[in-house]
């Protein structure tokens, strides 16, 4: 079988399309045949050991996959061959074989195909658990999402809308904030490139206050991090809670007397955290997805769809932030 791998730390250009012998499951296990494999953020930081989770090497990055089991492995119960799944897998899906703990896959419904099953669970799973259990989202109340036409931030404007929140999409381009306009967003405004200096920084946010209106934002998802984190606190509710996701635009430095004097929360989402202390209320979340999705109130959107051969090209382009949506790497199908 064929797999992309990360034989050294470095970017996309270092990943190596490899020949390597069949996996076979064990106990507890899976073989699937992968047939499309969703790329992350944590797919640009795996490779270059910046993540919290560093598999030995050489590894396969892609942590989240579609496909249909080849082989079910001994104690399994409830899958056959030629059954199709999700999973979230950390990492290994840039392959065209792998092995996944049978306790991972879900179902993946009929009508539903390949590279939209792939592109769920990692970004919805995540929104969900952060507006629901760490943002406490409340019908009627308003909801700023940085990074709005990113995976987590897409996903958010949609579960947001879902929770019938009203919600304000901030981006970086107006190609971007159509795209989180047609997502159901209320409002979409488009934020300037930083670092910023002082004046920029209290113009950002008087950009963001202006669009939450002078209630403030209930909620704020911050996937992007770096100086617009700061801009997007000024901007809260009394009493709002603000939401660390990410950090693309670089590890953020709040300063704690704005908490104090918004009396707000700044939480932490952790979804694969979240998911090993909590599976049962995770498998309630996906199962709510999954009702969401049938009822078309949430649907991955994919932008474009690599080879197995080009997956350094789809992670390089969620580096540098030209993704709209998810990006997905299919193994049967050409580039589109």
């Amino acid at each position: 079988m064929r797999a992309l791998l990360s034989h050294e730390p470095g970017g996309p250009e270092t990943l190596r399309l490899t020949e390597l012998p069949d996996p076979r499951p064990g106990r507890g296990e899976l073989l699937v045949r992968v047939r499309a494999c969703a790329i992350n953020y944590p797919d640009v930081l795996i490779i270059e050991d910046k993540y919290q989770l560093k598999p030995p090497r050489p590894f396969a990055p892609g942590s989240e996959i579609a496909g249909e089991i080849i082989e079910v492995g001994e104690g399994v119960g409830g899958w056959t061959a030629g059954d199709r799944l999700i999973a979230a897998t950390g990492f290994g899906g840039l392959a065209e074989k792998m092995v996944i703990p049978a306790d991972r896959a879900i179902p993946l419904p009929p009508e539903r195909g390949f590279a939209e099953g792939s592109a769920l669970l990692l970004t919805y799973a995540t929104a969900i658990h952060a507006l629901r259990d760490r943002g406490r989202l409340q019908p009627g109340q308003t909801l700023l999402v940085l990074g709005a036409s990113g995976g987590v931030g897409m996903a958010s404007v949609e579960i947001g809308k879902a929770l019938s929140a009203r919600v304000i999409a901030a981006v970086s381009g107006q190609e971007k904030a159509a795209a989180a306009l047609a997502a159901g967003a209320d409002v979409a405004i488009v934020y300037p490139s930083g670092s910023f200096e002082k004046d920029g920084q209290k113009a950002l946010a008087q950009l963001f206050k202006d669009a939450v209106g002078p209630g403030g934002a209930d909620v704020i998802v911050d996937p992007v991090g770096g100086d617009y984190s700061e801009a997007a606190l000024r901007s809260i509710a009394w009493g709002g809670r603000f939401l660390v996701v990410g950090f693309p635009a670089g590890i953020a430095r709040l300063p704690l007397n704005l908490t104090l004097l918004k009396s707000c929360d700044v939480c932490g989402v952790f979804w694969g955290g979240f998911v090993a202390r909590d599976p049962q209320r995770n498998a309630a979340h996906v199962e709510q997805l999954f009702r969401w999705w049938s009822e078309g109130k949430i649907a991955p959107k994919i932008s474009k769809t690599y080879p197995l051969e080009r997956g350094g090209e789809a992670i390089a382009a969620l580096r540098d932030r030209k993704a709209i949506g998810k990006l997905v790497v299919t193994l049967d199908s050409p580039v589109s």
